[in-house]
């Protein structure tokens, strides 16, 4: 089955841009009103059940509201999503496949809208529906949708730009099926390479890089998107070797190190404006000795998030159905704790009634003051106040495919995962040339081999696919036979490629196994490591390798276009790889290898300078007059850079207000410039954002 990325790319994504301006760019953006609600008044109106209902977000199974499901009478102890919003009034929830909310985006949309009338009849206050679509490697949003690279692959482009566009992308998409604020962007720092939970859900291991793209991304939700953006794990998980979903991590680093490295993207975040910070169930001694996740300390929430950095908006804790929170206390008193130590919102609380209860009680004795509980639900209802959900939380159902098939959103993706393709190494079998016979092998049945194969073979490649069932990794022989068949396959192949996928440091053995068989035998490999770039740091030595930061469609196409020189790779590294055994460095911070451009000479019959009766050439400008072999260089939806001297977003040789100058030209010239301007922006599309890294 063809990508649509290709066919997006190969019909040109200037088309797409022009036909997105007649395509809405969301179906509901919502802005708030001029005059907003009263807030006071919608507080003082509030029960003291309906305030603490504010404070929870809870999971809910089903796809439509009155869809009745036992695994919600586990959860919350009623049948339906409609039964939970009338029993608990919470203020919000959040949307997962596992739970059958999201099975196309039609019925999300109108789960969303039911959703919100339900919230909102007698009165009610509407519900902040959320989701955490990271993109990359955690996608929840159903096809047809564009699919984009995640964190990692935009920190190996290190655009600011791109960054900001696939946020807002995303948000432009979550928004036309009534989503109205994502758990993104990601701002750990993935300084450990053995980090066994956020990997490539980073945008890598440089600070400053981080930085900047987190900023880049809370710009793009929340000011392009209209939707909010929740940043985490404050402080920090990019440091953990302990997965927080199964017990509580601890951070070793000093208080000076966490203020250089870890909290730096989330101040950025908080100066960009982010709507709410997301708490990670780590134990950070240097901040907070009680040992304490971060998600139940107050020195932590308090001191450090509200007071020293001083962010004012909605604390949400990670899921409080996770290991690393639930090791203290029962789960009656772990909202109580996360709410005493700072949180506004509990997130998936194993039990909802259970949950609930427990804050209600805490208030009746005393130990939880209503004036606390208000300064959250205060909270909660100016973030929807800011993002127009109090004015009007519904969306346009007749509006949602068109969002969903916006041409320019597939361009954009496209261009940013072809940006983000990184190099690693290369002995000359790259690029491939049309004609060659390649192998493409790896364990698994995945449809990415599907993918990488029409790609391949639509640029002119020959291409023998060969999948590898994975077998039991203790089952030393199955797989002994499984790579042996596959050195076989290479027979009268000119290269083999070879897909691995680990989301851990380490790979699989089988997949080891199959990376050292190939390379030991006498085709050239190439590796292509379709998630972690750490791939490479245990496999076999091969004779070039790729890394793709994702498996996304995207992502893979992208990468079939490096392979066979469609596309120069750009990409570098944003994480340092180690040796493995983690003491040296395999590939440093920054790294990225690209193939060599070659400038034709001049031909020798022809003379290299203009006669001396021509008429002198015109002087060379600052700017190429058309995009430089190797690249892009700038943001594909910006357009052409406009000169000093010209009003921005108008097109060259036009006034201020945007108007052709006219000299009697007849409609004929007219037609002609509206085609050069065509041109133009075709051009600017493959030109490269600006970086973030040199």
């Amino acid at each position: 089955m063809r990508s649509p990325y290709r066919r997006w790319c190969l019909a040109g994504a200037t088309a797409g841009l022009l036909l997105a301006s007649l395509t809405p760019a969301s179906a509901a953006i919502n802005q708030p009103p001029d005059a907003g609600p009263d807030i006071d008044a919608i507080i003082e109106r509030m029960t003291l059940e309906e305030k603490v209902g504010q404070m929870f977000v809870p999971f809910v199974y089903g796809e439509s509201i009155d869809q009745a499901d036992p695994r919600n009478v586990g959860a919350a102890g009623v049948e339906t999503i409609g039964e939970v919003i009338e029993e608990f009034h919470p203020g919000g929830v959040i949307y997962f496949g596992w739970s059958n909310n999201l099975n196309s985006p039609g019925q999300v949309a109108q789960l969303s809208n039911d959703i919100q009338a339900r919230a909102t009849a007698d009165g009610g206050v509407p519900m902040t529906t959320s989701i955490d679509q990271e993109e990359g490697v955690v996608v929840r949003l159903p096809q047809p949708s564009a699919q984009l690279p995640g964190a990692m692959a935009l920190g190996a482009t290190g655009s600011a730009e791109h960054a900001r566009n696939a946020a807002r992308i995303t948000a432009e998409k979550l928004a036309a099926v009534g989503i109205n604020q994502d758990y993104a962007p990601i701002a750990d720092v993935n300084s450990n390479a053995m980090n066994p939970v956020i990997g490539v859900r980073a945008f890598g291991g440089d600070t400053a890089l981080v930085s900047a793209l987190v900023r880049a991304q809370v710009q793009g939700f929340q000011d392009d998107g209209g939707i909010s953006s929740s940043i985490k794990h404050f402080p920090g998980h990019g440091a953990t070797d302990v997965d927080s979903h199964l017990a509580v991590p601890i951070i070793t680093k000093s208080a000076a190190e966490l203020r250089a490295e870890d909290l730096p993207p989330f101040q950025a975040a908080i100066e960009a404006g982010a709507d709410s910070i997301m708490t990670a169930h780590i134990a950070v001694p240097a901040l907070d000795p009680s040992g304490r996740p971060a998600t139940l300390s107050e020195p932590i929430l308090t001191g450090l998030l509200r007071e020293e950095m001083g962010f004012d908006g909605v604390i949400v804790t990670d899921s409080l159905s996770m290991a690393g929170v639930r090791e203290e206390f029962s789960d009656d008193r772990v909202p109580v704790e996360a709410i005493l130590a700072g949180a506004d919102q509990m997130l998936m609380p194993p039990n909802l009634r259970v949950a609930y209860d427990g804050v209600i009680a805490a208030v009746e004795s005393g130990e939880l003051t209503e004036a606390r509980i208000d300064a959250s639900v205060r909270r909660i209802l100016e973030q929807k106040d800011k993002r127009g959900v109090l004015a009007d939380p519904f969306v346009d159902l007749d509006a949602v495919d068109g969002v969903m098939a916006t041409p320019e959103h597939y361009a954009t993706a496209a261009t940013i995962a072809d940006d983000s393709i990184t190099l690693l190494e290369n002995s000359g079998v790259l690029p491939l040339e049309a004609g060659t016979r390649v192998l493409l092998a790896g364990f698994g049945g995945n449809a990415r081999y599907e993918v990488m194969s029409d790609e391949l073979t639509a640029l002119g490649a020959e291409v023998t696919v060969h999948r590898v069932p994975e077998p039991p990794a203790a089952d030393d022989a199955a797989v002994s036979a499984a790579v042996a068949a596959a050195v076989a396959a290479t027979a009268d192949q000119d290269v083999v490629v070879v897909l691995t996928q680990s989301a851990v440091f380490v790979p699989s053995v089988p997949q080891q196994t199959l990376v050292a068989g190939l390379a030991d035998g006498d085709v050239p490999v190439v590796q292509v490591a379709v998630r972690s770039p750490y791939d490479v740091a245990t496999t076999a030595s091969t004779e070039a390798a790729l890394a793709t930061y994702s498996y996304a469609d995207v992502s893979v196409t992208a990468a079939a276009r490096v392979l066979m020189g469609v596309v120069n790779p750009s990409g570098r590294l944003p994480v340092m790889i180690p040796t493995v055994d983690g003491e040296g460095e395999l590939y440093a911070l920054g790294h990225g290898l690209r193939y060599p451009v070659v400038t034709p000479e001049p031909p020798t019959d022809e003379p290299t300078a203009p006669p001396t009766d021509a008429p002198p050439a015109p002087t060379p400008t600052d700017e190429p007059t058309a995009p430089p072999t190797e690249g892009p260089t700038e943001d594909p939806t910006a357009g052409p850079t406009a000169p000093a001297d010209q009003t921005p977003g108008a097109a060259p040789g036009t006034t201020p207000g945007g108007t052709l100058p006219s000299t009697g030209a007849d409609a004929g010239l007219l037609a002609g410039a509206a085609l050069l301007l065509l041109a133009m922006g075709a051009l600017a599309l493959r030109r490269r954002p600006s970086l973030v890294h040199p």
